[in-house]
């Protein structure tokens, strides 16, 4: 029988860096994606001239800036942010797709994706016990 002694400082403080850094790489992306989202509402000349470029009608943009603001508000939201995390994911596999299709670099959106879920996953413990990565049980 083994006997393991944790020592419960070093387990919070190494808790509490993980989840600093899941809020900086969050904060990060909601940054990015709120004024991505706005320029599109607005209809901001550079977005709707990029999104032309891509093959969006424009008329579209400003449909498709709500969709990504509300995506992130939930993101945002602490209660809402794995229900934001899934629309963010189909949002940018939207991107991804889009930009196959026009023959552009697909991987900002691909890292930006991964980024939206390392965020999350860093900052909620919930999400963390339901995804483990690790085993952490002793035997």
């Amino acid at each position: 029988m083994e006997a393991t002694f944790v020592n419960q400082t070093t387990v919070k403080s190494q808790g509490n860096k993980g989840v600093l850094i899941g809020r900086i790489i969050s904060a990060l992306c909601i940054l990015f994606l709120l004024v991505d989202a706005i320029m599109k509402v607005l209809k901001d000349s550079i977005s709707v001239e990029g999104s032309a470029k891509l093959g969006w009608p424009v008329d579209q943009v400003q449909s498709i800036g709500i969709a990504l603001l509300i995506s992130t508000i939930l993101y945002i939201i602490p209660r809402t942010a794995i229900l934001g995390a899934i629309l963010l994911t189909g949002y940018l596999g939207g991107a991804i797709a889009i930009m196959v299709r026009a023959g552009e670099p697909l991987y900002f959106a691909s890292i930006f994706g991964v980024l939206v879920w390392a965020g999350l996953y860093l900052r909620d413990e919930k999400l963390r016990k339901l995804i483990p990565f690790s085993n952490n049980t002793t035997h």
